[in-house]
């Protein structure tokens, strides 16, 4: 299988590269609507050789007109096709552009098109999916509900061309009901909301096609928004100078542990060791001091219990993160204002985020060198609305939070988002074994050893969440999604960190 390119686009950065492609590159449209149906038919025999008989449900756009190719194509190739629209008896007196030329391309092969009929049995051992594509802007409604309730009620295999009917292209929502895809064929571009949101749980396999246009085309729509990858750590993290020390690499105060939430703080603080920081020190709670040396006996760890003894760590430190197992009462707060005094580059998380609302100091947020690391509940509150309101839109809703807070923003979920209010990086790693206590904390000490390490905020964090959920994929991968621990991270951030995935 191809890999994914690492550009994302939107729907209508996606609708100017074909326009492109056709008015500059001179490719005709309906070239590149057979190549997208070409495309999906080779998908389908590649995955099921002995495909006999398929069932293709089209719309009346352009996704449609994928749909009218592939069934002409399945028809050349000699199977059995029941070719369904969902329209009126005017269906194909108005279709227009390369859809009208594929459907009369399709017909004059001998492809019998008919209506949908709810209640007639989809007899293809694979349906294709081409109701609705990228253009889709309202809820879906009518015979379209009708039919994508019929694909997700039937047990075959979904193809989807392009994107599953009734997803939004740019935020991964649902528009009242979307097909549940086994495999997704996108073309083009990468559209940013296959990979968000409840998008992730519909697509099923993604894979893309280009569709043969040049690298001309591409370089004349500007984009924004990136996937991460190994490259963003090759590109981040050169080989380290042989005359290196540990000064070389930063010292980073992790502030965290009060009374019985120790165990956050230092999965932070052995995290960031692994991660590459030179020295880590941790200042906690007396009480977990014995745990954390034994743990990890690397770590400095000092027993705090003011903020005025946190002040001489602070001036030792280049970076600090804030945060883990902090807790919300008397001593957080103490912490929270030592910490803002000292001015430091600071990785904030967790309770560092609920102190900072719950004493309503949102007005402390402006702040350049910081990365704020919220999961949707969390930035929500911190944005004043309902994390669903959140949920809907999870790209302006980060955009939001940054112009907030005028730092690095890593807004965690399905299809992390990361950006410093310039580029956004998209994670599209990890998987639904990290629902579990200890995930974040982890990340924040891999993002805060990586800023001590003197990358910037925006470069540690995209580095540090790619690096996170890659190690989260390749532990589920070997023991499964279940039971997966925070702990278990650590050793294999380490391998991804040094470009060395294949060891593991």
């Amino acid at each position: 299988m191809k890999v994914l390119p690492g550009t994302l686009y939107t729907a209508e950065q996606t609708r100017l590269l074909d326009k492109t492609a056709i008015d500059v590159a001179g490719i005709p449209g309906f070239t590149l609507m057979k190549r997208a149906g070409r495309a999906v038919f080779a998908e389908i025999l590649r995955r099921w050789p002995d495909i006999k008989c398929i069932s293709i449900l089209c719309g009346g756009g352009n996704n449609g007109g994928d749909g009218f190719v592939v069934a002409c194509l399945a028809r050349q190739k000699g199977l059995s096709v029941q070719a369904r629209y969902v329209g009126d008896e005017q269906f194909a007196a108005n279709l227009r552009g390369e859809a009208r030329d594929a459907w009369l391309w399709a017909s004059g092969e001998g492809v019998c098109f008919l209506p949908f009929d709810e209640t007639e049995p989809l007899e293809g051992a694979v349906v294709v999916d081409a109701l609705l594509g990228t253009g889709l802007k309202g809820t879906v409604r009518g015979d379209y509900s009708l039919a994508i309730r019929k694909i997700n009620r039937q047990s075959n295999p979904v193809v989807s061309v392009d994107i599953p009917s009734g997803l939004c292209a740019d935020s991964g929502r649902i528009l009242g009901s979307s097909v549940n895809a086994d495999v997704t064929l996108t073309f083009i571009g990468l559209k940013q909301g296959l990979f968000m949101h409840q998008a992730v749980e519909m697509v099923g396999d993604l894979v893309f096609d280009g569709l043969h246009i040049p690298e001309s085309v591409y370089e004349q729509v500007s984009v924004n928004a990136f996937r991460l990858g190994v490259d963003d750590v090759a590109e981040c993290l050169p080989p380290r100078k042989r005359n290196s020390h540990k000064g070389t690499y930063g010292h980073l105060l992790i502030v965290g542990g009060d009374h019985g939430m120790g165990g956050a703080a230092i999965m932070a603080a052995e995290a960031a060791l692994s991660s590459g920081a030179g020295k880590v020190t941790l200042a906690t709670r007396s009480e977990h001091v014995s745990a954390a040396l034994s743990r990890c006996p690397e770590v400095m760890v000092k027993a705090v219990d003011s903020g005025a003894e946190l002040h001489p760590l602070l001036e030792q430190a280049d970076v600090v993160v804030f945060g883990p197992g902090l807790g919300q009462r008397a001593w957080a707060d103490q912490m929270l204002q030592a910490v803002w005094e000292s001015k430091l580059p600071v990785v904030v998380d967790a309770d560092g985020l609920n102190i900072l609302l719950s004493k309503g100091r949102i007005h402390q947020l402006k702040r350049k060198h910081w990365v704020l690391t919220p999961h949707p509940g969390e930035a929500a509150r911190l944005l004043g609305i309902t994390t669903e309101h959140l949920q809907q839109d999870r790209i302006e809703s980060l955009q939001q939070l940054q112009q907030l807070c005028d730092g690095t923003v890593v807004l965690k979920g399905a299809g992390t988002l990361i950006t410093d209010g310039d580029v956004l990086h998209l994670c599209s790693a990890g998987n639904p074994g990290m629902a579990t206590g200890g995930m974040g904390d982890v990340l924040s000490g891999v993002i805060g050893a990586l800023m001590a390490q003197q990358l910037s905020p925006v470069d540690a964090a995209r580095v540090g969440v790619y690096a996170h959920s890659a190690a989260a994929d390749i532990c589920a991968s070997e023991h499964g999604e279940r039971g997966l621990r925070a702990t278990e991270l650590i050793p294999i951030i380490r391998c991804v960190l040094n470009g060395k995935e294949w060891l593991v």
